[in-house]
C-alpha cells in the first residue's frame, strides 16, 4: 500500500523565455516502511519535489497524496496542520530550538498540536539514537551529529506518515553522516517509517531501499515501488499495527 503518490507534478518558475521547468510530470509512488533515496545534480528539481511532497510549496499542476490525502486541495491553514501531524522534517540545519533542551525539542512538534505524548514511544527513539543522558542539553552543548540525532527523534515524535529529510548530512564529516544515516535507517525499519531522502551523495543513498534518479524535473529512474521488497523490509516494525493509524 503506497502511502505517498504523486500525479503529473509540475512546478514551473517564470514565464515566456524565462520559463523554469523546476518540475516537469513527476509520476511517483512510496511504499509505506520504504526509505527512498532521491539523488540529482544540483538544480535537477530534487529539492522542489521534496518541497511539494511536504506542503512546503504548492505545485503548478498535479497532486501529491499522502496517507490517502490530496494535499494540494488543502486550504494553508489546514496544510499546516495536516503537516504538522503526518510529515516529519529532518533538515540540513537541524533547526532545534536553542533555550529549549533536548527533550522538550524533540517533544515540541506533539505539544504545538496540543497532543499528549506517547512518554514510552518518544523514550525508546531516545534510546535508539543514543540521546539518553543528553536529554537535558540545550543545542549548544551537542556535537553537529547529537544535533542532527535530535532532530531526527523530533521528526519521529509524532508518528509521521511520511518522513522527509533534506540533505540530512550535508553538514556533517563523513564518518558521522555514516553514523546518522545508519541511526535514520535503522530507525525506519525498528518503526515502520516511511522515508524520503534527498542526498547529492551517491554512497548513502545506497543505503536506502530505492533510489530515483531526477534529471531537468524529471524521474529518469526508480519511479515505481518495488513492493515485496518494501513489505519485508518494514514487516517487522509493523507487526501489531501501524502506529500511523
Amino acid at each position: 500500500m503506497n502511502v505517498l503518490r504523486t500525479e503529473n507534478l509540475k512546478k514551473y518558475y517564470g514565464d515566456d523565455d524565462n520559463l523554469v521547468r523546476a518540475l516537469d510530470g513527476v509520476d511517483l509512488e512510496v511504499e509505506r516502511g520504504e526509505f527512498v533515496a532521491v539523488v540529482g545534480t544540483s538544480g535537477s528539481g530534487k529539492s522542489t519535489l521534496l518541497h511539494m511532497l511536504g506542503g512546503l510549496d504548492r505545485p503548478t499542476e498535479g497532486r501529491v497524496f499522502v496517507d490517502g490525502k490530496d494535499i494540494s486541495e488543502l486550504k494553508d491553514d489546514a496544510l499546516c496542520v495536516f503537516r504538522r501531524r503526518k510529515i516529519g522534517f529532518v533538515f540540513q540545519s537541524y533547526n532545534l530550538v536553542p533555550v529549549l533542551n533536548v527533550y522538550e525539542n524533540i517533544v515540541l512538534p506533539i505539544e504545538l498540536d496540543g497532543n499528549t505524548v506517547d512518554k514510552n514511544y518518544v523514550r525508546k527513539v531516545i534510546e535508539i539514537l543514543g540521546l539518553t543522558d543528553r536529554v537535558h542539553r540545550l543545542p549548544s552543548q551537542l556535537s553537529g551529529g547529537q544535533q542532527q540525532r535530535v532532530a531526527i527523534a523530533r521528526a519521529l515524535s509524532a508518528k509521521p506518515a511520511i518522513l522527509l529529510a533534506d540533505e540530512p548530512t550535508g553538514n556533517l564529516d563523513s564518518r558521522t553522516s555514516q553514523d546518522v544515516l545508519g541511526l535514520l535507517k535503522v530507525t525506519g525499519e525498528q518503526f515502520g517509517q516511511t522515508i524520503v531522502m534527498i542526498t547529492h551523495n551517491e554512497e548513502i543513498a545506497q543505503m536506502a531501499d530505492r533510489v530515483i534518479r531526477i534529471e531537468d524535473g524529471t524521474i529518469k529512474s526508480g519511479a515505481a515501488a518495488r513492493k515485496g521488497e518494501t513489505a519485508k523490509s518494514g514487516a517487522a516494525a509493523r507487526k501489531g499495527g501501524e502506529h500511523h493509524a
